[in-house]
């Protein structure tokens, strides 16, 4: 059965069963994704992303900026990410893309001292988990004020460019960080990105949110499946109310 966390609203079958701290107090490693989901979708920086991913592929690939796109969105559905089909279909050199795509503005990101403090009281390591790289992280971390608060980055490269959620980068991140999956949490904005996670045993939190990028499968938002445990609507108001009681 499916949780549902006070700062989103339950329906009436589906109230929490526990204190919120208790359902969490087994976890010693949290596992974050980034992007939509350490700060609210409305901040909306992947459409600042997404508008570069087609820029350079359609330079790479000599296409018109429409041709691009379609070409882009294909890589997505096939491959799980732009750039993992364009290396696998075009050879390309991963790290200028990178660069170049997570050459953006996080101004939009609003610093959060709440976020930092709840991140500093909440018992256990913290990772970030994203299928993007260390460098955007530690601009988004940077810019929200937490950066001193996680352990490491998992990013893309790290998990040689096979993304989210193919099970193989979970392993490796399992594996590096010494994760025990029983007394681990991932939370993330992708719903499917916490199959993988469920599988190993891990306690996993879906952040649902309104954004496009986060609704790759839209027929499956309403009921996500079994292996999403938890649903919140807000990560920073969520840690809050875990580590209310700690601070």
């Amino acid at each position: 059965m499916t949780n549902i966390s006070k700062n989103v609203a339950a329906s009436p079958d589906r109230e929490p069963t526990a204190p919120l701290f208790d359902r969490f107090n087994h976890v010693d490693h949290w596992v974050f994704d980034l992007d939509n989901t350490l700060y609210p979708a409305q901040c909306n920086l992947f459409a600042q992303v997404d508008v570069r991913i087609t820029d350079y592929i359609a330079n790479a690939l000599g296409m018109e900026r429409q041709a691009a796109r379609a070409k882009q969105k294909e890589y997505y559905r096939l491959h799980g990410t732009s750039l993992r089909g364009m290396m696998i279909e075009h050879g390309m050199a991963p790290a200028p893309f990178l660069d170049y795509v997570h050459d953006i503005d996080v101004t939009p990101v609003t610093p959060s001292p709440l976020l930092a403090e709840a991140l500093k009281a909440l018992p256990g390591r913290k990772v970030i988990f994203t299928n993007g790289s260390v460098r955007h992280a530690e601009n988004v971390l940077a810019r929200l004020g937490v950066a001193d608060h996680f352990d490491g980055i998992f990013d893309i490269v790290a998990a040689d460019y096979v993304p989210k959620p193919d099970p193989t980068p979970y392993v490796t991140l399992i594996q590096r960080f010494g994760i025990n999956p029983g007394r681990a949490a991932m939370v993330e904005d992708l719903h499917r990105n916490l199959l993988p996670a469920a599988a190993a045993g891990m306690t996993t939190v879906w952040v649902r949110t309104d954004s496009e990028f986060s609704h790759p499968d839209p027929a499956a938002q309403a009921h996500p499946g079994d292996h999403v445990h938890h649903v919140i609507a807000d990560v920073e108001a969520w840690l809050a109310e875990i580590t209310a009681h700690l601070r």
